[in-house]
């Protein structure tokens, strides 16, 4: 067996899409999301992503619009400051994300493991 084989592993995402299997929220923008959680500020949270704000702004109102309902609540600065906070809706799915990982992951991982030790002892 090949030695590059030797080191394969699974990697894996999920993402909500809608019928004309356009990507509207998955893994990426979730740990956006946690991270906004975290820091109550979407420019921190950007900042720890190492995002850009345009963008970033962008795609949130653009997966705001596909699921029909905020997912932040941003308020302006003054004296003493803005911040960001997830709305219900924004909780539940971060939540539910979070969830599926939290259950499913490691059945995705053993599951591939079991595969790959059977093509590995099956290819030589």
């Amino acid at each position: 067996m090949s030695s590059k084989m030797k080191n394969m592993r699974l990697n894996f995402k999920i993402w909500l899409e809608t019928s004309d299997h356009i990507g509207v929220l998955g893994d990426n923008k979730c740990a956006l999301l946690k991270a906004i959680d975290e820091t109550g500020s979407l420019s921190e949270a950007m900042k720890k992503l190492g995002l850009s704000y345009r963008k970033t702004w962008d795609n949130l109102r653009k997966i705001e619009n596909e699921l029909g309902f905020p997912l932040i609540n941003p308020t302006r600065g003054g004296a003493d400051g803005g911040n960001t906070v997830l709305t219900l809706e924004g909780r539940i799915i971060l939540a539910a994300f979070e969830k599926f990982h939290a259950e499913y992951d490691s059945i995705i991982h053993n599951g591939f493991e079991a595969i790959l030790t059977e093509m590995k002892q099956n290819i030589r």
